[in-house]
């Protein structure tokens, strides 16, 4: 402390110039891409077997590698309100944000809307994504995108949103049409498209023009690498997904808020919690 008391002027002033340098590659990065860094999560599906096991622990543990965010998945609909306010705790305690959930068509239901309303509020979350749906044929997927419509005008009131969450199912053609495309022309463009990244690859589907055609609508994306010899079986950033393009069209076009890194197959492999830290050291190699 004392030695900063002395520095004379010309001392600061280089100083100053060498942080601002250091700092200059970062600043235009920021200017290049017009927007702040966004955030890196982890869907919690990647450890549920130790999330099963000790929710709050494997959540601290999760903040502690150094995630950003969170999304927890359907089971969290079974919390009471009171054990909310525990995972909301461990969250602020970890520097973690919980900006979405995934949740069962029940939550689309009058009872189940207003519970994950309540639970979602307490733990700061915004966007209520519904992970899948019960509808094959054309006819179905447009009413069950009425259904979305219907739960957005309501979650409008209290600030909040919906959305849904594509599987590799909802890009094959049913009737002629594929139901990730009748979803998004029949919902409000403040419908989520939540967009996992690997369905998409395994369905044979272009992920990149898919959020071109979408812009402003795919406020996070699931990062779940694939690769055709292993499937699932990779870590982030060990398959084919082209990481790079994806990302940038993510965050040009796609509207991406945060992303969440989602790794099925860890309990088979290293273990849960070694391969999400894994994942997170790959990221970290992008650059982002």
């Amino acid at each position: 402390m004392r030695y900063r008391a002395h520095m004379s002027t010309r001392d600061l002033s280089r100083r100053a110039f060498l942080s601002m340098s250091a700092a200059a590659p970062f600043a235009f990065s920021a200017a290049l891409h017009g927007q702040k860094k966004i955030p890196v999560g982890l869907e919690l599906y990647s450890v549920r077997g130790e999330l099963a096991k000790d929710l709050l622990g494997t959540v601290a543990a999760v903040g502690k590698m150094g995630y950003q965010v969170v999304e927890f998945y359907a089971p969290y609909m079974q919390w009471t309100p009171d054990r909310a306010k525990e995972v909301r705790k461990v969250l602020d305690d970890n520097g973690l944000k919980c900006p979405s959930t995934h949740n069962g068509v029940q939550s689309l239901t009058a009872d189940g809307l207003q519970k994950a309303i309540e639970l979602n509020q307490i733990i700061g979350s915004k966007y209520i994504i519904i992970a899948s749906s019960p509808a094959k044929t054309a006819d179905e997927w447009k009413a069950f995108a009425g259904q979305l419509s219907q739960a957005s005008a309501q979650l409008k009131a209290a600030g909040m949103a919906t959305g849904f969450h594509n599987h590799a199912i909802e890009w094959k053609p049913v009737d002629g049409q594929r139901p990730m495309d009748i979803l998004a022309a029949n919902t409000p463009g403040d419908v989520v498209l939540q967009f996992d990244v690997g369905t998409c690859l395994e369905a044979g589907a272009d992920p990149i023009a898919w959020i071109n055609a979408h812009p402003g609508r795919i406020k996070s994306a699931h990062c779940k690498d694939w690769a055709p010899d292993r499937g699932y079986n990779v870590a982030f950033g060990e398959g084919t997904a082209p990481w790079k393009p994806l990302l940038d069209a993510l965050e040009k076009t796609g509207g991406v808020e945060y992303y969440l890194i989602e790794q099925e197959t860890g309990a088979q492999q290293d273990g849960e919690l070694p391969m999400v830290q894994r994942c997170l050291a790959n990221w970290k190699k992008l650059g982002r």
